[in-house]
């Protein structure tokens, strides 16, 4: 868990009690929660212009999916997983290869989901 130590994470997540979940375990992992968004709007913002290592998208924002966020960090060269509760079937195809945290997921899952997600920016 120390691999994780001081890495800084933009949380998209628009389940208040899953990112209070997530927000806890990324501290657990050593993990510096960089920021949260829960709607598509704030979602691209940060992307656009937050300083964070990794990020944790929530594929559905209310309704919207969250590819535009992801486009993003896409661009910016910035490493991200999705979170899911639909599985790989519920991911564009245009990510395909990105990191995917299957909801409901432990303590564990989240922490490899982040090391593949970095380990893919190298």
């Amino acid at each position: 868990m120390h691999e994780l130590h001081g890495v800084s994470v933009l949380l998209i997540e628009d389940e208040s009690s899953i990112a209070m979940l997530m927000e806890d375990m990324l501290e657990l992992l050593g993990c510096d929660v960089a920021g949260c968004a829960s709607n598509l709007e704030d979602a691209c913002a940060r992307a656009r212009s937050d300083s964070f290592d990794v990020a944790i998208l929530d594929v559905n924002l209310g309704g919207h999916p969250v590819y535009p966020a992801a486009a993003i960090l896409r661009e910016r060269g910035i490493p991200f997983v999705f979170s899911t509760g639909y599985g790989h079937g519920g991911v564009s195809n245009d990510y395909q290869g990105v990191a995917i945290l299957a909801k409901p997921f432990a303590m564990a899952d989240l922490e490899r989901a982040i090391v593949s997600a970095l380990a893919s920016r190298r």
